[in-house]
């Protein structure tokens, strides 16, 4: 099922407690490896946040401006 995400940050969470190495958390709503981040943000650096966008494999969609 497709859905639209609202991205309000371009970056992961980093959750270094705990851990021997930082692990990171996707918060763009975009990795195939969820919860873990897989790089996928970086598709968003050049979003306009007062847009909304839809990504499938093929790309991303500009929905609403």
């Amino acid at each position: 099922m497709a859905r639209i995400v609202k991205l309000d940050k371009q970056s992961p969470y980093e959750i270094a407690q705990g851990t021997e190495l930082p692990v990171y958390i996707c918060a763009c709503g975009l990795s195939k490896n969820k919860p873990f981040c897989d790089g996928s943000h970086k598709k968003t650096r050049d979003e306009n946040p007062a847009d909304t966008y839809q990504y499938d494999d093929s790309g991303r969609a500009l929905v609403k401006s």
